[in-house]
């Protein structure tokens, strides 16, 4: 006998949701949540234990060289000062999470466990699940008092244990906050107090590529006194009728404005330097994204952001990249549009035609208008799935009659009994056979014109595919994206890379030669180097590299920079190893490398050397870390992979970020 069963998880008894146990899956979806919720508290008592074991004994002391700096130390939450400050690192490699992650799991588990007991046990017996945490968190934790908290946790949790009905996290939180209001109404000042230390500007991607949002926290009062006075320096605007912008995009305008062109402002302007990193086919025209910072932008931003670092005038597309819609083939005659409007837009004439015609001559106008542009299509068989009496349309001919009996004739209809009902009835069905007739025919029309929308489809991305900007794109290396792009292109991009430091550039434009492969940087060159390397070295062919056809056995290749003698790298083995990491290369940190901080020696200097091989990039808590958090070791490869080893002995390992 074959089958199947499914066990359900034993649910406590002494707390049965407030809805009862349901039978079948769902008691099953709800005994499985409560494993859920009890597992949640056992981890955060686990991560409390793991805590204790890493006291802040073992730091550096405040006021003691290369301990946390004063600032960090004071935001610090005060449930995190009797630990370990690398505590933090050690469980986001456990967690596999961010360090930011890490560090709110590690202040939540200590809240919990020292602060919240009560709810930390309704929470492992199911009374509560996690979802209910935030608000005990948000508004019971931070009670001084510890026996006014603890009355308040009693309090909430006996009016759930009675309360047999649907609780949800929202209803919870509307309750904790009259509870808390009525117990604890003295220390709203402290809380607002601690809430404005949070203030702070912060930036994170958008979905769509090449867009970010800033996130400014502030009091209320600050909040509406910014929107108020970007709102008034909107309103200052003469209007202008031929302005395109949006109020949200004029608010927008302003702001940058005020913050980067400060004007008459008594702040001085300020400069803001962005790494822009774009491949050769992205330059020459091609699909592929840039960079700006380390966040993905569109393709067509990189080349005119590009341009403007450069002091180069924006340019157009490539008119060869587009479809000519004047030409009978590879894209739309005008014909498909009326005095050049699109007809397949919202609003266009499309949509006039069916608002304002009938159906059956709605049909003749698409049969024109597709016969205008395309010619005339050849029959389009029947659909098996039309119903067995409908027209094959441009047959000519109607279907074979019914079998079984002959159909009356309308004089025969008319001289029997009852002929008036007979003739009512056959011409509503007349009707009905004109109706189908007209949704067949219109049926049958659209099915043309989604052929012919794809076959004009098709033929567009033909014209760009044969393009040199969808030459570029399919190009499967830089070498073969510059021998198809467009000499324009070439030239552009000739001239954008010499162009020296100065007006918008901080630097010269770089350019990074990386493996076809993984994406590594192999070395860091720029356009005159490049050209150097690629001569005999001879006068006349440093002047002329282009007739330079010596043998260049035995020349420098490209590669990373040479080894430098003393601690500090110099300028090009700097340049290499900050364009090789980029980002912090500690195990789930996100965090830019200082722009002037140290590189870190993995084997500490002298020792080590002061080469590409031997030097990372870390963020300064990482860094710090790596040399002051007892029991961690770094191993960095040949390759730049960077192996870390926490003290429990859980391993991590980085790789440069591909290019």
């Amino acid at each position: 006998m074959t089958g199947s069963s499914t066990a359900v998880l034993d649910a406590p008894a002494t707390t049965p949701p407030g809805v009862g146990w349901a039978s079948g899956p769902l008691g099953e979806v709800q005994a499985a949540d409560r494993e859920l919720a009890r597992q949640t508290a056992r981890r955060y008592r686990a991560i409390a234990v793991f805590a204790a074991t890493r006291p802040a004994s073992a730091d550096r002391a405040q006021g003691e060289h290369g301990a946390m700096a004063a600032e960090r130390w004071a935001a610090r939450p005060e449930v995190l000062r009797p630990v370990s400050e690398w505590t933090t690192q050690e469980l986001s490699i456990a967690l596999n999470v961010s360090a930011q992650r890490a560090e709110d799991e590690l202040e939540r588990s200590l809240t919990l466990t020292r602060r919240l007991p009560l709810a930390l046990d309704a929470l492992e017996t199911g009374v509560i699940h996690p979802g209910h945490l935030w608000c005990l968190l948000e508004h019971v934790a931070p009670i001084a008092d510890d026996a006014v908290r603890t009355r308040v946790q009693r309090e909430l949790l006996d009016w759930l244990a009675v309360r047999h009905r649907v609780t949800t996290p929202a209803q919870l939180g509307d309750r904790v906050r009259r509870v808390v209001a009525r117990h604890d109404a003295r220390d709203a000042a402290r809380d607002l107090a601690r809430a404005l230390r949070q203030r702070g500007v912060s930036v994170r991607p958008e979905r769509t590529a090449g867009m970010s949002a800033v996130t400014v926290i502030c009091s209320t009062p600050e909040a509406q006194a910014f929107v108020r006075a970007l709102s008034a320096y909107v309103d200052a605007l003469e209007t202008d009728p031929a302005d395109p912008r949006s109020r949200g995009q004029q608010t927008v305008d302003a702001l940058l404005d005020l913050v980067l062109r400060p004007g008459e402002a008594d702040l001085p302007p300020v400069q803001a330097l962005l790494t822009l990193v774009a491949s050769v086919p992205t330059m020459l025209g091609g699909d592929g994204p840039g960079e700006v910072d380390g966040q993905v932008v569109p393709a067509e931003m990189a080349r005119q952001l590009a341009r403007a670092f450069t002091g180069l005038p924006p340019t157009d597309p490539d008119p060869s990249t587009e479809p000519d819609i004047q030409k009978g083939s590879g894209g739309l005659p005008p014909q498909w549009s009326a005095g050049g409007e699109p007809v397949d837009t919202e609003g266009g004439p499309v949509d006039r035609a069916a608002a304002e015609l009938s159906a059956e001559d709605f049909d003749r106008w698409l049969d024109d208008l597709v016969r205008q542009a395309f010619g005339e299509d050849p029959v389009m068989p029947p659909d098996p799935d039309d119903h067995p009496g409908a027209m094959v349309e441009g047959s000519g001919t109607a279907p074979p009659p019914l079998t079984g009996g002959s159909a009356p004739q309308p004089d025969d209809v008319a001289s029997r009994p009852g002929g008036e009902w007979w003739a009512a009835a056959d011409r509503a069905v007349e009707d009905a056979s004109e109706a189908l007739l007209v949704l067949d025919r219109a049926l049958s029309s659209a099915r043309r014109m989604v052929g012919t929308a794809e076959r004009a489809d098709a033929a567009d991305e033909a014209v760009w595919a044969t393009s040199p900007a969808g030459r570029v794109s399919a190009a499967g290396d830089a070498l073969t994206a510059l021998t198809v792009a467009a000499d324009r292109d070439r030239a552009s991009l000739a001239d954008l890379l010499g162009r020296t430091a100065g007006g918008g550039l901080a630097d010269r434009p770089r350019i990074a030669l990386t493996d076809a492969v993984t994406g590594a940087l192999i070395a860091l060159t720029d356009l005159p180097a490049l050209r150097r390397t690629g001569t005999c070295g001879r006068p006349a062919c440093r002047r002329r590299p282009e007739h330079c056809d010596h043998d260049l056995t035995g020349r420098p290749g490209l590669g990373p920079p040479a080894d430098s003698p003393g601690y500090r790298p110099e300028a090009a083995l700097d340049r290499f190893t900050r364009a090789r990491d980029r980002r912090c290369r500690f195990p789930g940190c996100r965090r830019r490398v200082p722009a002037h901080g140290d590189l870190d020696h993995v084997h500490r200097w002298p020792d080590g050397p002061t080469s590409a091989a031997n030097l990372a990039g870390l963020c300064t808590t990482d860094h710090r870390g790596k040399h002051q958090a007892p029991g961690w070791t770094h191993r960095l490869g040949p390759d730049a992979t960077l192996t870390v080893t926490t003290p429990s002995g859980l391993t991590a390992v980085t790789e440069p970020p591909p290019y």
